[in-house]
């Protein structure tokens, strides 16, 4: 892909390889813009994330890959960040990145993504589960303070899917998505999970394109051999859709390149 905006290091602590072997991944597969968004810091399960005190030596490492590779590849930096009410921080928010993907793992608590926590699945009904995570996606949105839109339906990981129409489900998410001038990352790590389909699916994406809602592509790559897997696929789908060109952001400023 063209353009790969969301990838982790081992600083999250669930994934591997160093930063310069994801920027060697990245230059083997052809990027051309690559980012690193390593999920943020936050008082919240910080069992899968780095510490506020590393947020400096973070920065500080991509922006020397990007220096020292300033002249084969375009090197961004960015956050994960995730959308918990009460729990993000300015240090985060406020950080002096090119970019920051907001991202549900949870609702009212719950790390419905998490295999640990796959239990709780049979004491819910599904529908009512999904409908929450995308209000809680509109509100992410109607927050304004995240330039992505990380893995929209992420929702689907374990493939428990809804009987609802889950257009109808995600429409006022996405109508908010829109208003806030967020972009639409197409993400291939869905392949890698039982779902076995890129966030968002293809009807999903489809209703986006019909809203004119920009798009960015991400390998939300945990091992540098995870980067650029998949890129056919996501070009193609994001082809077939109607969409032409892709965005990215530097300073938190759009710019927009045709694939």
């Amino acid at each position: 892909m063209i353009v790969d905006l969301h990838n982790h290091t081992p600083l999250c602590n669930h994934a591997e390889g160093t930063i310069e072997e994801y920027v060697q991944a990245a230059l083997d597969s052809g990027t051309k813009v690559f980012g690193f968004s390593d999920h943020a810091p936050m008082d919240f399960d910080p069992k899968y994330r780095m510490k506020f005190e590393e947020m400096q030596n973070y920065e500080s490492e991509v922006r020397q890959a990007k220096q020292q590779h300033r002249n084969e590849i375009e090197i961004l930096l960015g956050y994960e960040v995730d959308y918990l009410p009460g729990h993000m921080d300015r240090r985060v928010l406020e950080a002096d990145v090119d970019y920051l993907i907001g991202s549900v793992h949870f609702i009212e608590g719950w790390g419905f993504d998490n295999p640990e926590f796959i239990g709780k699945w049979k004491s819910q009904e599904v529908d009512e589960i999904w409908q929450k995570y995308f209000d809680t996606i509109e509100e992410m949105a109607k927050s304004k303070l995240f330039n992505i839109v990380g893995h929209l339906d992420l929702i689907k990981v374990f493939n428990f899917m809804p009987k609802g129409d889950i257009s109808v489900m995600a429409k006022k998410a996405l109508l908010a998505i829109k208003e806030a001038d967020m972009i639409l990352e197409l993400n291939v790590a869905g392949f890698r999970k039982d779902v076995e389909e890129s966030y968002p699916s293809a009807s999903l994406l489809q209703d986006a394109y019909t809203l004119g809602i920009p798009i960015t592509f991400a390998s939300d790559a945990h091992k540098p051999e995870q980067v650029g897997l998949f890129h056919d696929r996501i070009v193609q789908l994001a082809k077939e859709t109607g969409y032409k060109e892709c965005v990215y952001l530097k300073n938190k400023k759009q710019i927009k390149v045709a694939f």
